[in-house]
């Protein structure tokens, strides 16, 4: 893979269907910056295709042609899970892998199959006292995984503006939260008109007897399927000794002597039932209300509430009724939030939270249009959401079935009234890249039977891509008229999101998340308890983007960026070149930024910017050039980004590249003069430092250089070599070694290397680890650090690091508690502190922190071998630097006790045969020499 690549897809993450930008990017001769005054020219779609009108109505959409000649003929298919046989009609498919997938736990967990599972997120809250705010304008949120909207009233449906503003609350996620003081959720009780029990002090126990909560019983795909009928009653008990939620409540079969689980209660509504039954001793029995078409689905409950006649705490106190209240609050929330469309309340929560906090970056008519949706009725909504996260970008109206959709016309009717989709009956007027798009929904059969009608001879062995091809050809031949016809007479109607829309939604999930590799999913996987992210407040005064341009730039950046990453997919050089020569011209434009010299950090803001996206683009670029030996043209870019970015720590590649691809051309004093100028730059660090230091020395050899330099002998010392003996299974060139080893096992050089130090030099412990146990172990020692309450650096919910880890600021704003916890662990508490992380944190996301690699026992004998001294250097230099740091470690970390507190620990780099040190490990061996560790060489020979 080019160098830059990988950085670069995880900045474009999930491809956008619809780029409102490629054309003007690509129609200018000369690339200019781009008008920024509506980046919505319009949908693609055009005559047939355009938005309906209000009056549109989508259940009076006419196919053309016969509707007998749409019927798809009926066929059997085994399913690839399970292997029954299946009705081959999409719907029944799709219908039986989802329940298929969903009792299966063996999985990879795609985006379809998460929105139909069922989900009990925590929902906890707090209130916040406004003297905690950092500033006049600081917004201070709690992290949190339960995903409550700030504004219910305009994501729930019934909520009045005053019921909403009672409910407004800060939210708090506090793993450690007692129940006994928790706070009230509205500033009332609940009203019973809405069929939950108003409580009032002076008379909780008659009010309470015989109280009712309509709540549904979840977790039904981890008890076996026990059936259940509709009237069976049964028993709540608690769990507390449940691995993933102490509050948890089980609900027992009632029958006489079964004690069957049946499932559980959602969390939300456990953390505030679990008290009352712990504390006050009541009692919970019920029914079931219905039982749902599937058999992991949410099952409707009535659950009724009893008081414990010989419990002596009493009812009559605060704790209690805030207790009960938020009990009932939750069952109100859920009694619009069936379980099975947590999905929809997410994404309207993303939407309102960017509505919140970017309005700056939006115009009016942006804001209406996103406010708009959550006006939209449920079904719409979740039919947008459905195919929003679908690869589309066309959909067969046909083949849409979701069982918490209860009507898909009407709600397609809705989103297309509003703008939100846009549809095609008929071909007529439909372009090749789009009727493309509309091949892709048939089937291989269907395929093949319009392929037949035009009286050619049908390959059956032709994949699917080839017989769209195929017909896709047949355009210039004359017959698109007739084509369009008989492919639409087959797909029926089809849908799409309108460009307006894909562009708007995909603008929100940028600016909540941040990044491109998050999405939707992200919210479900915390809803499944697959994934837990950390505790730690967000303050913030200043936003990420302080102007629409500066927005707009950006995200015409990223398309470029796109562009280019297809197009290295499909080897297409030229539109590559525009793409470079695009970048380029951006760089261009910007003026160099200037510092002072009293600032010694660069902002993380400038990751958010059009022109630091422009410069991934010109860096790949580079790599590209450099692969087609065009180096005249890589050394221009090199020198361009050099002069633009003079405070980043990606000049030491840059420099580096250019030295070497002067070299290439044969100007070996330019090249010498440029790597020798890099070393007076301080933002060239680590592996790079050391490339440009052994090139010195190697071409500035007399009589170009009669000086030694003084960092000669540093740069040569002498790296401790030990050798191993293997029998060689492979010597291919490029490929990776394999050995056999003592035991006539397979195995790799680092396996080989491992077992030489256990077995022949005695008393030796180790891993296999390079970079991992380091980082794992840096994040558990500096976890209060990493997360500690600075402004501007935590920005939403699902944040594994703060965003200036990877700055120098990173150790600037933390410098005083950084140093006080260094000398902490450089005087030997290493090991408690490490103790105590691992058991708090335990599952928690953090970034470089691995929990399934190493277990607790590794890590402390880790620690308690290498010593405090040499941690505390480690932890040092992460701090300081981690983006240039956080590779190119040693493979092996080994260790041994001489007694029961101390021992010593060894670092080992293993290299197989032709192998040899890069110049990150070079420089990572020569750092840990200075820092005190003991390090080796280990070269293993066939």
């Amino acid at each position: 893979m080019l160098t830059g690549r990988e950085s670069l897809i995880r900045l474009i993450g999930k491809r956008r269907r619809f780029l409102p930008s490629r054309q003007s990017l690509f129609s200018n001769p000369e690339p200019i910056s781009l008008n920024l005054s509506n980046d919505n020219d319009g949908d693609v779609c055009s005559g047939k295709f355009a938005e309906q009108p209000q009056e549109a109505n989508l259940n009076q959409f006419k196919y053309v042609g016969d509707e007998t000649e749409n019927k798809t003929p009926h066929v059997e298919i085994a399913c690839p899970v399970c292997g029954c046989k299946i009705d081959g009609d999409n719907y029944e498919v799709n219908s039986h892998l989802d329940v298929c997938l969903s009792q299966r736990t063996k999985r990879k967990l795609t985006q379809r199959t998460l929105l139909q599972l069922n989900f009990s997120p925590t929902l906890k809250v707090q209130n916040i006292p406004a003297d905690s705010l950092k500033s006049e304008n600081a917004v201070v949120l709690r992290n949190c995984n339960n995903h409550v909207p700030h504004n219910l009233s305009n994501v729930l449906p019934g909520l009045t503006a005053k019921e909403e503003s009672e409910k407004k609350c800060k939210l708090t996620h506090n793993p450690d939260h007692n129940h006994n003081g928790c706070c009230k959720i509205g500033s009332s009780s609940l009203s019973s008109k809405d069929g939950l029990p108003k409580l009032e002090l002076a008379n909780c126990r008659s009010s309470l007897s015989g109280a009712t909560l309509e709540t549904f019983l979840v977790g039904r795909r981890y008890t076996g399927h026990e059936e259940i009928h509709p009237g069976d009653t049964f028993s709540l008990v608690r769990d507390p000794h449940n691995v993933n939620d102490s509050n948890a409540i089980k609900v027992v079969s009632a029958d006489s002597g079964s004690s069957k689980l049946l499932g559980f209660l959602s969390r939300e509504l456990a953390q505030y039932l679990s008290p009352l039954v712990d504390n006050y001793g009541l009692i919970f029995e019920g029914h079931i209300s219905s039982v749902p078409e599937h058999s992991v689905d949410a099952v409707p409950i009535q659950i009724v509430c009893q008081r414990e006649s010989d419990f002596e705490r009493g009812l009559d106190d605060e704790t209690f009724k805030c207790l009960w209240e938020n009990a009932q609050h939750v069952v109100e929330i859920r009694r619009n939030d069936p379980p099975s469309v947590k999905y929809q309340l997410n994404f309207c929560l993303i939407l309102k939270e960017v509505l919140r906090s970017n309005f700056h970056l939006l115009t009016d008519d942006e804001k209406e249009y996103l406010e708009l949706f959550t006006l939209l009725s449920n079904d719409s909504q979740r039919l947008f959401i459905r195919l929003y996260t679908r690869k589309g970008p066309w959909f067969r109206m046909s083949c849409i079935s979701y069982t918490e959709i209860i009507d898909v016309q009407k709600a397609a009717k809705g989103l297309a009234d509003k703008g939100y989709v846009c549809y095609v009956e008929d071909g007529d007027h439909v372009c090749e890249s789009e009727m493309k798009d509309i091949l892709n929904t048939l089937t291989v059969s269907e395929l093949r039977e319009i392929w037949c009608l035009l009286e050619k001879s049908c390959n059956r062995g032709l994949r699917k891509q080839d017989l769209v091809a195929s017909l896709l050809s047949s355009y210039a031949d004359g017959l698109w008229p007739f084509l369009s016809t008989e492919i639409l007479n087959r797909t029926g109607t089809c849908i799409k999101i309108a460009s307006k829309a894909e562009t708007l939604m995909w603008r929100a999930e940028r600016l909540f998340f941040l990044n491109g590799e998050q999405d939707l999913s992200t919210f479900l996987l915390v809803d499944m308890g697959k994934v837990k992210y950390p505790t730690y407040s967000c303050i913030t005064s200043e936003p990420i983007f302080s102007n629409r341009s500066d927005l707009l730039l950006y995200e015409e950046a990223i398309e470029v960026a796109q562009i280019m990453d297809e197009a290295l997919d499909t080897h297409d050089n030229e539109l590559v070149l525009k793409c470079i020569k695009i970048a380029e011209s951006h760089v261009s434009t910007v003026l160099p930024i200037q510092y002072s010299t009293a600032e010694s950090v660069v902002s993380f803001r400038c990751l958010y910017t059009a022109s630091w996206v422009h410069s991934k683009v010109v860096t790949l670029g580079i790599s590209f050039l450099e692969q087609l030996r065009r180096y005249s043209d890589a050394i221009g870019l090199l020198k361009q980004l050099l002069s633009f970015f003079t405070h980043d720590v990606r000049r030491g590649y840059w420099t580096l590249r250019l030295s070497v691809d002067l070299e290439h051309l044969g100007y070996i004093d330019e090249s010498l003069q440029v790597a020798e100028n890099g070393l007076l730059d301080p933002w060239i660090r680590a592996g790079s430092r050391v490339a440009l230091q052994r090139r010195v020395l190697r071409l500035g050899r007399p009589p170009r250089r009669w000086k030694v330099p003084s960092f000669s002998k540093s740069i040569n010392r002498e790296i401790t070599e030990v050798y191993v003996q293997g029998r060689p299974l492979n010597s291919e060139l490029g490929a990776k070694n394999r050995f056999y080893n003592e035991e006539g096992e397979q195995c790799g050089v680092e396996q080989l290397a491992l077992h030489y130090y256990v077995e022949m030099e005695g008393g030796w412990q180790g891993v296999h680890t390079e970079s991992g146990i380091w980082l794992t172990i840096f994040g558990l020692l500096m976890w209060h650090i990493i997360f500690a309450d600075v402004p501007n650096v935590f920005y939403n919910r699902f944040q594994i690091a703060p965003f200036d880890l990877v700055t120098d600021g990173f150790y600037t704003a933390r410098k005083s508690i950084i140093e006080s916890h260094l000398r902490q662990i450089h005087d030997g508490m290493a090991e408690e502190f490490l103790i105590k992380s691992w058991e708090t944190h335990y599952g928690t996301r953090c970034r470089g922190v691995n929990w399934d690699c190493h277990s607790l026992d590794e890590l402390r004998a880790a620690v308690a071998c290498v010593g405090g001294p040499c941690l505390a250097s480690l932890c040092r230099l992460f701090a300081q630097d981690y983006q240039s740091w956080s590779s190119g470690m040693p493979d092996l970390l080994l260790w041994r006790f001489h007694g029961e507190y101390s021992g010593e620990a060894k670092l080992v780099e293993v290299k197989g045969p032709k192998d040899r040190l890069s110049e990150q490990q070079r420089a990572w061996l020569l750092q840990l020499m200075d820092c005190g560790f003991k390090v080796e060489v280990c070269k293993v020979k066939p």
